[in-house]
């Protein structure tokens, strides 16, 4: 190759991709969503946001609706809980939460209602505790005063006076950043059915939860959940307990940035705890917004609430002591169970050696499952009380496992993309798009660049000089860059550092 520029020839291999390119995903199949479209499309209308986003959201919050009543059957002839990990990847500005919040305003009043209702019964149960408490004293009181021809009596006194009262479960249905311990103490004392529902959830992957210390613990308990199993808990302070029939639902929305990280944390990937996530990061629609182009469904979005709501409102099948729920099965029709059949075999086949899925057998694996859960959700939300899946309802639910198996393997290519390299790719689009208007502007050469005019004029990401030189000798080794001997006049004025931008046009 030889290059042509600012009076210099460099003769080499060729300017190397730095990435590998993304292919765009495919449309969202809204149809596939049955009982949640017409909201997740009135919410689409109402902020021109991808689809995709909204479909996160409604999903989500179905499942932590429904995931109480039934566990859905499976091909391996067990029951798994109808609970969703949904991973939803938007840039800000991308209306993620003017999305959500529609869709969870009835679970917000909801919570708001019990809330009030809890500190109530809260008032009532610390007067019952304080009366049970001093009969109870009184009557090891007179045991302790030395009268043991009572003891016989005051046995039978305790037997009658029973245990303490129980305090009245929290209402909170939904929590941002918990830590692991405090989910469990929340699932201990409050409601089995539980989501993680942040619409910022960088909070939580940066949070306490998910630092080094507790990351393999929060990962590792998170998949048990999902996958229904109880909770077990050793602790010298509190014991030794196990929460039986609990059940979690999760939605994080993460800026591209925090996913990069995560999709590229072989823990997260490792230990299964991603491929249990619906992932997907739509196109952007920043740009394509128009007021004019807006329309509005109140009442898709009304009659929504009211389906969350009357669900909401429905005991769950529960013990009353222990909490612990006893959902019943819901069993495959022959015909779901045939469609199921038939799809698990096609993406068994593709994870073999040289097949499409078999650099993301982690994902591909749990399709199927993927596909039960999503059917089970909109079954349930259509009438909880339904005998089984059908085979339409079977039907969306593969359609949108897919779905999201498709974003796995899209999004598994930027996943091995480090933070550095999709930096240095950053400054490299910038170099060639943006620098020759900046360097016209202050009387530059535009083929011609310095590490000082990169921190000056450059992505924000380079406002440090070793960030700049670092970044700029990674575009050097890949032939974007080719550095100019040491004193070349660049600007008017020798350099010890500099270099001579390599364009497309300029190989030949």
């Amino acid at each position: 190759m030889t290059i042509h520029n600012a009076g210099y020839d460099y003769r080499g291999e060729g300017p190397q991709p730095l990435l590998r390119p993304i292919l765009p995903g495919a449309a969202y199949p809204k149809i596939a969503l049955g009982p949640l479209r017409e909201a997740v499309e009135a919410v689409q209308g109402m902020t021109l946001a991808p689809l995709a986003v909204p479909a996160q959201s409604a999903l989500a919050v179905a499942s932590l609706a429904v995931q109480g009543f039934a566990n859905a059957e499976t091909l391996s002839g067990g029951f798994a809980p109808p609970s969703l990990y949904a991973l939803t990847i938007a840039r800000s500005g991308e209306r993620k939460s003017s999305c959500d919040a529609p869709l969870m305003a009835a679970l917000r009043e909801y919570e708001r209602e019990q809330a009030k209702s809890q500190r109530d019964a809260l008032t009532q149960w610390r007067n019952a505790q304080a009366l049970w408490k001093c009969e109870r004293d009184r009557i090891l009181a007179e045991v302790k005063a030395g009268k043991s021809e009572k003891r016989v009596a005051a046995q039978a006194d305790l037997d009658r006076l029973g245990s303490e009262p129980l305090a009245p479960p929290s209402a909170d249905r939904t929590v941002t950043e918990p830590t692991f311990e405090g989910l469990t103490k929340l699932f201990a004392e409050g409601q089995p059915s539980l989501g993680i529902f942040a619409d910022e959830g960088g909070q939580f992957i940066g949070g306490h939860a998910m630092n080094s210390d507790n990351r393999l613990k929060t990962l590792t308990a998170l998949n048990d959940l999902w996958q229904g199993n109880p909770i077990r808990r050793t602790r010298a302070g509190d014991g030794a307990y196990t929460l039986f029939g609990r059940r979690l639902a999760v939605h994080l929305m993460i800026q591209p940035e925090v996913a990069l990280g995560l999709l590229a944390d072989t823990t997260a990937g490792g230990t299964g705890f991603l491929p249990r996530f619906l992932i997907t990061e739509p196109p952007s629609t920043i740009g394509t917004r128009l007021s004019s182009l807006t329309r509005r469904d109140d009442a898709a979005l009304g009659r929504f609430s009211d389906r969350l709501r009357a669900i909401l409102e429905t005991p769950m099948p529960m013990d009353p002591e222990t909490r612990e729920l006893h959902p019943r099965n819901l069993p495959l029709s022959n015909g779901a169970r045939a469609l199921l059949l038939a799809f698990s075999d096609t993406i068994e086949r593709e994870q073999g050696p040289g097949g499409s899925l078999a650099h993301v057998t982690g994902y591909a694996s749990k399709a199927a499952e993927q596909a039960v859960r999503i059917a089970a959700v909109l079954t349930l939300w259509a009438d909880l009380m339904a005998p089984a899946i059908t085979a339409q309802g079977m039907a969306s639910g593969i359609e949108l496992a897919q779905f999201y198996l498709g974003e796995a393997v899209r999004l598994s290519d930027a996943a091995l993309i480090s933070a550095e390299t999709s930096q240095a790719e950053a400054l490299r689009l910038w170099l060639l798009d943006r620098w020759p208007e900046q360097a016209r502007r202050i009387d530059r050469d535009p083929a011609t660049i310095t590490p000082k005019d990169a921190m000056q004029y450059g992505p924000n990401a380079l406002r440090e000089a070793k960030v700049a030189r670092k970044l700029m000798g990674a575009l050097a080794d890949s032939g974007w860059l080719v550095a100019l001997p040491e004193g070349a006049l660049v600007g008017g004025m020798a350099r010890k550092l500099a270099y001579q931008i390599v364009r497309p046009r300029d190989v030949v």
